[in-house]
């Protein structure tokens, strides 16, 4: 899973790459390749048919957002603010359909394993090209995996959802257009994991990592020349704080059933705009042309305009992701300094789980839901989105609002007498008081960072709101530790447990309170390890579905993060693109198929 820097609604809007419109066509292909045209490149064969509807060639689709990509480097990136550009950029071995829960051929041709369970075979196709035109082969792979993911000198979220335990997988060479996989155990969700990640170009890249310089390697400083992929876009411009040009890729591999080589929209431009506010007005006043995320105080008006025939609205439902606060529960203590990163004082509070339980019950949801959802949510007390009903627990405890019972919890751990200013103190005498971060940007999410902070003073707590910029405060979680408190959101691990590996792990990349561990902190978190390593490791559904069970009723009975809604999700589109597929289960809810997307 990667954090989603808003709550989430990012639209498209035009600055300035924008020419005259979407119907002004390139070319069926250009020359967006040293003067290659796309008739002629050669298809890989076999070819990737795609069963989409035969569209038309050509047209820009300009989107919006607010904050710059942190990189384009996807096996470092964990951040949406990255992924909105680099999951154009490349491709890998198997294109997962969200919607149909179907692993589609990609890189690879097809795949077999054999009867132990174990032992993968992945075939490549013959005539594929990287963007700039080398070969792509099974080189690529195995330096992808053994190289990057897998090398212990680059900390990557990766490896967390493709190996065992801290077993990796033997990946290795059979010759030039075929892979061989030997998993430690049956790895349950070998295609959906192994086969969706990014493959990059050892050609390029493998100087980078022998200089140990492979996490400055496809910056956003980078020149766009040198960020070579294979997936549908590559990236022609880049302009910090303005915008992200990207122009098909002639060598991708896919095409229609017509022969077409796909992707059909010859430029995607995403621009920088201040904030959520603005990235709506700019598609309703027709300078954009798709908002995948609505935001809740305006769907009257949407749908309003949309009758007006402007364009389609779209009512998708509950969706996956996840929204909560947490506290920082890293106990470690900076190398270079010898300082704990969080306050002595305040970890007491934070690693207690009374404390954590009594946050949860002082939190009025339904609030929440009313006063900054207008209803259009509901409240969410477990790890798992209604979104995702085959894996959610649905007899977890509900932390209805409730003081009181707040109250006689945290008098349990000694918290119950209170300072000159009427704030609570713990058992040494120590004011409650913390610093509450979230990602500035995003009104829906401040908006609820406020209703959390009105709720805990409350509760007699002392909290200070401070918004920071949302790539800087990614850095402050993954990296300086130097946070007391994080409201944020996350997304974008498909509907497998598997997905989740790098947030529930206690080493995870993403297991926000305490991320990276070497030893699992807490008894529960050994747990939560043992049982999240289980699962994967067999294809007995029933099983899979009693360990994570468990895991989310232990993070509903501990509340390492405490979750606040779930909300319904809306959309918006230019009634005249084809071959949309909606949906809820891609953070990309419009554009996650933007290569079968065509303007009619």
């Amino acid at each position: 899973m990667s954090y989603f820097k808003s709550v989430g609604f990012t639209a498209v809007f035009a600055l300035s790459f924008l020419m005259s419109g979407c119907g002004e066509k390139n070319g069926a292909g250009g020359n967006a390749s040293g003067g290659n045209s796309v008739k002629s490149i050669p298809l890989p064969q076999p070819p990737c048919v795609v069963d989409c509807e035969p569209g038309k060639p050509g047209g820009r689709l300009v989107v919006a957002t607010f904050g710059d990509p942190k990189t384009l480097n996807p096996i470092i990136a964990n951040e949406s603010s990255s992924e909105e550009i680099h999951r154009f950029l490349f491709w890998g071995m198997v294109n997962f359909d969200p919607i149909k829960a179907e692993a589609l051929p990609g890189l690879a041709s097809s795949w077999s394993v054999e009867a132990d369970g174990k032992s993968w075979t992945f075939h490549m196709r013959t005539n594929s090209f990287w963007s700039d035109g080398q070969v792509l082969n099974a080189d690529d792979v195995v330096f992808t995996f053994n190289d990057l993911v897998y090398n212990p000198d680059i900390v990557n979220t990766v490896a967390d959802v493709c190996r065992i335990g801290k077993e990796n997988f033997k990946v290795s060479k059979v010759d030039d257009y075929t892979v061989r996989v030997v998993t430690p155990e049956i790895f349950a969700p070998m295609l959906e994991s192994f086969g969706s990640v990014p493959i990059l170009p050892k050609h390029v890249l493998a100087k980078s990592v022998a200089e140990k310089k492979f996490t400055s390697a496809y910056n956003v400083t980078s020149n766009p020349e040198e960020i070579v992929g294979s997936g549908p876009y590559k990236l022609k411009a880049f302009k910090a704080g303005q915008s992200s040009l990207l122009e098909r890729n002639p060598y991708f591999i896919e095409t229609d059933k017509k022969g077409q080589r796909l992707p059909y929209i010859d430029t995607i431009i995403y621009t920088i705009v201040p904030n959520q506010h603005t990235v709506s007005l700019q598609f309703l006043q027709g300078e954009s042309y798709a908002n995948e995320r609505v935001m809740p105080d305006e769907v009257e008006h949407y749908m309003l305009e949309a009758r007006r025939g402007k364009f389609t609205f779209l009512d998708l439902g509950p969706g996956i992701e996840s929204y909560f606060f947490w506290f920082n529960e890293n106990t470690s203590s900076d190398e270079k300094t010898g300082k704990p990163y969080v306050d002595p004082k305040k970890s007491k509070w934070f690693t207690n789980k009374k404390f954590r339980q009594a946050v949860s019950y002082a939190i009025d949801r339904k609030s929440i839901v009313k006063s900054i959802y207008h209803g259009r949510a509901v409240p969410a007390y477990g790890y798992i989105a209604p979104g995702n009903p085959k894996w959610m627990n649905t007899n977890l405890v509900e932390y209805g609002y409730d003081l009181r019972k707040a109250r006689a919890l945290l008098a349990e751990i000694g918290i119950k007498d209170h300072d000159a200013e009427d704030h609570l103190k713990d058992a040494d005498g120590n004011t409650i008081e913390f610093v509450l971060n979230t990602n500035t940007g995003n009104p829906v999410r401040e908006q609820t960072a406020l209703m959390v902070i009105e709720d805990l003073k409350k509760l007699g707590f002392k909290v200070t709101y401070q918004p920071v910029e949302f790539n800087t405060f990614i850095n402050r979680i993954e990296y300086s530790f130097d946070y007391d408190c994080g409201l944020i959101s996350l997304g974008g691990s498909g509907t497998d447990p598997a997905g989740h590996m790098n947030v529930l792990k206690s080493d995870g990349f993403t297991h926000q309170w305490y991320p990276r561990q070497k030893t699992p902190a807490t008894p529960w978190e050994a747990r939560i390890d043992e049982l999240m390593n289980d699962q994967i490791k067999t294809l007995d559904l029933d099983r899979r579905m009693k360990d994570f069970t468990e895991v989310q009723a232990i993070i509903n009975e501990e509340m390492p993060a405490i979750y606040t809604i779930w909300p319904i999700s809306y959309a918006a589109v230019r009634s005249d693109l084809g071959n949309l597929r909606p949906t809820v289960l891609s953070y990309y809810r419009v554009t996650w198929n933007a290569e079968e997307l065509y303007f009619k």
